[in-house]
C-alpha cells in the first residue's frame, strides 16, 4: 500500500523528536515517518527501540545543514511534509559555541526550508506543510510581580508570578546565544511564506519534562544526582521561574497543530504551570526520595547554589489560550502526576539512565548502524 503522506520529522533521535516519532508511528499505521537525526551527543536510536522495526518507520542518518543531501533525502523519497525539531538546544553549550549554534539553528533550518521549496514549488504546495518547532526562550524574559508566587493567579486571568504572558505577538528579545539562533530561524520560517508561499507553521513550546530527556537537563540531571547522593547546582538562589509541559502533551500539539493549523500562524504550546527552581528541585528531591525509600526530602542538604548563568532569564510563561480555543489542545496532566511518572521512569529505567551518563548508547548505534 502506497503510503498516504511521507513524512520528515528531524532530530527524531532527541528528546522531544522521539516522542513525536512514536506517536505518528503508531497513530498513522498508513503514514511513512522519516526520522532524520545526524546523532549528535543528544540523540540517541535506544530510545526508538519499541518502533524501530515498524514497516512505516524508517530512520536516515544526515546532517541538515547539508543541503545536497536533504534534498535528495526530499526527492527520493517524495516527502511532502517535515515537522522540524532538530536543534543544538542547550543553553550553557551556546554560550560556550554560538557558532555551532548559529550553523544547526539557522543554517540548518535554512537548508531545509530551501530545499523543500526547490522541491516543492514545482509541484505546487498543495498538501505539503513545514512544522518549525520553536521554544519560548525567543520572547526573552517576564517580570517576576508576585514574588511568592499566588496559586489564585490563573483564577483571575494572571499566573501564579504574574499577569503577563507570552503570547504569539510577544515581541522577540533572545537574551543567549540558543535563543537569537532559534529567533533567526523562525524569522527564515515566517519569510518563506510570506515571500514564496510556503505553507508553514510555528509553535513555540515552553520547558518540556518526561521520559528520555537527556541528563544535561534540569530535571533527569537532579533526578540521577538524587540517586547517587551528588550535589543538585542551583543557579543563583532558584528564583528564576519557568513554564513546564510534559512531552507527550507537547507532541500531541505538535501533531493536532501539523494537521490542523492555518498555514502562517504561530501557536504557543504550554502548560499554565509555573514553577521557581528551587521549588521545583524540592519537589523532585521530595519525589525522588519518597519512592527510593528514603525519609521524604532527606537529600535537601544536596542542594548548592552556585554562581548564575550569564543572561538568566528570570521568568517564562506561555499563554496557550490560540491553541486552546481553536484547536482544543489542553494539557492532559498536574504537574505533580507527570513528575511523579517521570521519576519513576528514570528509576524504572537506570540501565538507559546510566548507558547516556557514560556514553554506552552511543555504542548501540554503532552496533545498530556499522558507525554510520
Amino acid at each position: 500500500m502506497e503510503p498516504r503522506k511521507t513524512l520528515i520529522i528531524t532530530g527524531g533521535a532527541g528528546f522531544i523528536g522521539s516522542h513525536l516519532v512514536r506517536l505518528m508511528v503508531e497513530k498513522y499505521p498508513d503514514y511513512h515517518i522519516i526520522n532524520l537525526d545526524k546523532l549528535t551527543y543528544a540523540g540517541n536510536l535506544a530510545n526508538l527501540k519499541d518502533v524501530q522495526d515498524r514497516p512505516n518507520y524508517t530512520f536516515i542518518k544526515a546532517d541538515i545543514c547539508d543541503f545536497d543531501v536533504v534534498k535528495e533525502i526530499l526527492v527520493s523519497n517524495h516527502v511532502d511534509g517535515i515537522i522540524h525539531l532538530a536543534a543544538e538546544s542547550h543553553v550553557d553549550r551556546s554560550i560556550k559555541d554560538p557558532f555551532l549554534f548559529a550553523r544547526t539553528n539557522v543554517m540548518g533550518t535554512l537548508s531545509l526550508l530551501q530545499a523543500a521549496r526547490e522541491y516543492w514549488e514545482p509541484q505546487g504546495w498543495e498538501d505539503k506543510r513545514f512544522h518549525h518547532v520553536s521554544t519560548d526562550e525567543v520572547y526573552g524574559a517576564l517580570e517576576i510581580s508576585r514574588p511568592e508566587g499566588d496559586p489564585a493567579g490563573n483564577e483571575r486571568g494572571g499566573g501564579p508570578y504574574g499577569d503577563d504572558f507570552f503570547t504569539e505577538t510577544t515581541r522577540y528579545s533572545p537574551h543567549s546565544p540558543y535563543s537569537a539562533a532559534k529567533a533567526s530561524s523562525d524569522h527564515f520560517v515566517r519569510a518563506y511564506h510570506d515571500t514564496y508561499g510556503m505553507p508553514v507553521v510555528v509553535t513555540n513550546c515552553s520547558n518540556n519534562y518526561g521520559p528520555y530527556q537527556f541528563p544535561e537537563k534540569l530535571i533527569p540531571l537532579f533526578i540521577n544526582n538524587i540517586i547517587h547522593r551528588k550535589p543538585l547546582p542551583v543557579y543563583g538562589r532558584g528564583e528564576n521561574v519557568r513554564d513546564w509541559l510534559y512531552v507527550e502533551d507537547h507532541a500531541r500539539a505538535i501533531d493536532l497543530v501539523f494537521h490542523e493549523g492555518v498555514s502562517g500562524e504561530t501557536y504557543n504550546i504550554g502548560g499554565f504551570n509555573e514553577w521557581k527552581n528551587i521549588d521545583l528541585v524540592r519537589l523532585l528531591v521530595k519525589t525522588t526520595d519518597r519512592l527510593l525509600g528514603r525519609s521524604e526530602g532527606a537529600d535537601e542538604d544536596l542542594i548548592t547554589y552556585v554562581t548564575d548563568r550569564k543572561g538568566h532569564d528570570l521568568r517564562y510563561a506561555i499563554d496557550s489560550t490560540k491553541l486552546k480555543e481553536e484547536l482544543g489542545w489542553q494539557p492532559s496532566l498536574q504537574f505533580e502526576e507527570g513528575i511523579e511518572k517521570t521519576v519513576r521512569w528514570y528509576l524504572d529505567n537506570q540501565e538507559w539512565l546510566q548507558g547516556v551518563t557514560s556514553g554506552d548508547y552511543l555504542k548501540y548505534y554503532a552496533e545498530m548502524y556499522n558507525g554510520l
